[in-house]
């Protein structure tokens, strides 16, 4: 069992930076792939970035690549994803997810993960 908590939403504005963190519980293996998700009024959730626990390999959505950046803290349990160059599309709630299972084969599905947190809420005005 993972329990896996976000914080760091906000508002900010366009521009602007933010730092989400997923501080994650239980028993936490190398081999786990932590994924970051997001999901705006209207639409459906997408993927955004996913890193291994391990570290060494990430893997980034094309609308975010070179703004935002997944890293691991093993020492504090904890994935943070630095958000930077923000503009108003990526006003969403962000969520943290957890594969225990898969792998690293494909880590942009979302139903391949196991566990979800409650997520945290980022909106950018312009």
């Amino acid at each position: 069992q993972v329990q896996l908590v976000e914080s760091g939403g906000g508002l900010v504005q366009a521009g602007g930076s933010l730092r989400l963190s997923c501080a994650a519980s239980g028993r936490i293996f190398s081999r786990y792939v932590m994924g970051w998700f997001r999901q705006a009024p209207g639409k459906e959730r997408e993927f955004v970035a996913a890193v291994r626990w391990s570290g060494g390999s990430t893997f980034y959505a094309d609308s975010v690549k070179g703004r935002f950046t997944i890293s691991v803290d093993d020492a504090k349990n904890t994935v943070f994803l630095q958000m930077s160059s923000l503009n108003p599309e990526d006003t969403a709630v962000y969520y943290c997810a957890a594969d225990v299972i898969t792998g690293w084969a494909n880590p942009s599905r979302l139903h391949r993960y196991d566990y979800w947190g409650q997520g945290t809420q980022v909106t950018v005005s312009s």
